[in-house]
């Protein structure tokens, strides 16, 4: 279920720090500036996309 279409979708969104549900998109496109340049220093770390939820 897509949180952002369910009965406590305005809670949910109010507990992210970005006040936003995340999309595809912004998986996307953490994966490609992983994988090109902008990402070759970055080394054994975890990324996490989240919208601020564990800010």
């Amino acid at each position: 279920m897509n949180p952002a279409e369910g009965e406590d979708a305005d809670e949910v969104r109010a507990s992210t720090a970005l006040g936003s549900f995340l999309a595809p998109e912004d998986i996307a496109a953490t994966v490609v500036h992983r994988a090109g340049p902008g990402g070759r220093l970055i080394t054994g770390t975890e990324i996490t996309v989240d919208a601020g939820v564990n800010a």
